[in-house]
């Protein structure tokens, strides 16, 4: 059995650690970390702790355990916030996709979007972000799925053997269309 000096879950090196720490100039998240393991070593309730430091209960529970687990001198080691799912390596990917035409990778369509970009980049890096956030992601980095300029679509006309005029377009596919694409024939008169 072990016999604790200074508080009920922290060792004498832990707290002494802990309170330097309060010392030096820390995100305030780190801080708070440091004020719940040092108050539960001192016999405050969870409930006590989340109104005097106001954080959450789930916050102040994890930190608790961290204390009793014997590990509060790793309290910089969890990163603060969500883990970062994109990295360097998915934006330079990403860079470099939209500079290249789908078809470039074995695509039918001529155009990305951000569905597509989602859904290859988790095919092949395996990290899976939102279409919306990957066209976020092209906005923060001034790219765009969308064509540079507002040409009108090429459109050549046949004449039939009859002497009617057909006028053939090129068609977006399916694809680069948030709605389904129609073939609609126009019969012109001579």
């Amino acid at each position: 059995m072990t016999v604790k000096t200074s508080g009920q879950h922290l060792t004498p090196f832990q707290r002494k650690l802990l309170q330097k720490s309060l010392q030096e100039d820390l995100p305030e998240k780190y801080r708070q970390r440091i004020e719940i393991m040092l108050l539960a070593d001192e016999g405050i309730s969870q409930a006590k702790i989340c109104q005097t430091l106001g954080c959450s209960p789930a916050t102040a529970r994890h930190w608790i355990h961290i204390a009793r687990s014997g590990m509060a001198h790793q309290w910089q080691e969890s990163r603060i916030g969500r883990p970062k799912t994109v990295n360097d390596q998915y934006l330079e990917r990403l860079k470099e996709l939209v500079s290249h035409s789908p078809r470039d990778y074995g695509y039918s369509f001529r155009r990305w979007t951000g569905q597509w970009l989602s859904k290859h980049l988790a095919k092949e890096l395996g990290i899976e972000v939102s279409d919306r956030n990957v066209n976020l992601l092209l906005k923060k980095m001034g790219l765009s799925t969308r064509p540079k300029s507002d040409s009108a679509p090429e459109v050549t006309e046949l004449e039939t053997p009859q002497g009617s005029r057909i006028r053939i377009g090129d068609l977006q596919s399916a694809c680069e269309s948030e709605l389904p694409w129609s073939l609609n024939f126009i019969k012109t008169s001579n």
